[in-house]
């Protein structure tokens, strides 16, 4: 009876890690998405401060490109460098949550093993078959 319940939480927290696992690597690709297009919002703001003032500026719409003032351009750029940040910031939280999470459901699954060898044995035989 034992071994069925050890074998129960087992699955219980392979599900769990699986799961972690999945989500912190989608976190981790977000911040990699984020910090993308925040540095191409960097360098397109470096490149718009080199232009004068009165230099015509376009903004690609689609397959169009449309005549902008360079100003509204450049807060544009200053608006998405901003909201990368934050994203980043918030997805650097969820990161650690996750983390923090995923240490957790290791030991959780390191003290089960430990408790029960049989059933530590079971699991590195099926895993060779």
């Amino acid at each position: 009876m034992a071994d069925e319940a050890n074998r129960t939480a087992f699955i219980e927290i392979q599900g769990r890690m699986i799961e972690t696992t999945g989500k912190l690597k989608q976190v981790q690709t977000q911040i990699r998405n984020k910090e993308t297009e925040k540095k191409r919002a960097y360098l397109t703001l470096e490149e718009l401060k080199q232009l004068s003032d009165d230099t015509n500026t376009y903004k690609a719409i689609g397959r169009t490109f449309v005549l902008e003032p360079k100003a509204v351009l450049m807060n544009e750029q200053e608006q998405k460098l901003k909201d990368g940040e934050t994203a980043i910031a918030s997805l650097q939280t969820s990161k650690e949550y996750l983390e923090k999470h995923m240490a957790e459901v290791e030991n959780n699954l390191r003290e089960l093993l430990q408790q029960d060898p049989g059933l530590a044995r079971q699991i590195m035989t099926m895993s060779v078959a």
